[in-house]
């Protein structure tokens, strides 16, 4: 049901997690649970923003919920968010943790790697 907005692949020992489209209050619970379920033994996750067309205030309590819950276990996590777009632009404008946001999915994988 979740393969519309979301899929998975591993980069090394880097869960990566692709979001898509729109990421809103319709589907950001059943993101979150496909999310949390597959990245719980994770040793990092990397989540690719680049393609969210959409993301209202329910997808960025997926995410900060989803960064809380990693934290907590000493997980690093970096989210993709490109040079410009939805996702960019709305989590700047709700002051998400810009230690956290990264431009490349290569640099924010080899950083993640370290």
């Amino acid at each position: 049901m979740t393969d519309e907005w979301v899929s998975f692949s591993r980069r090394g020992v880097t869960e990566l997690v692709h979001l898509k489209g729109e990421i809103d209050l319709a589907n950001a619970n059943d993101i979150g649970r496909a999310v949390v379920a597959r990245t719980t033994e994770a040793s990092a996750v990397l989540i690719d923003l680049t393609a969210v067309s959409f993301l209202d205030s329910a997808g960025v309590r997926l995410l900060d919920f989803i960064v809380g819950d990693l934290d907590d276990r000493g997980k690093p996590i970096r989210l993709v968010v490109g040079e410009r777009g939805a996702a960019r632009m709305t989590l700047q404008l709700c002051a998400f943790r810009a230690d956290l946001l990264a431009t490349d999915l290569d640099r924010a994988a080899a950083e993640l790697e370290r």
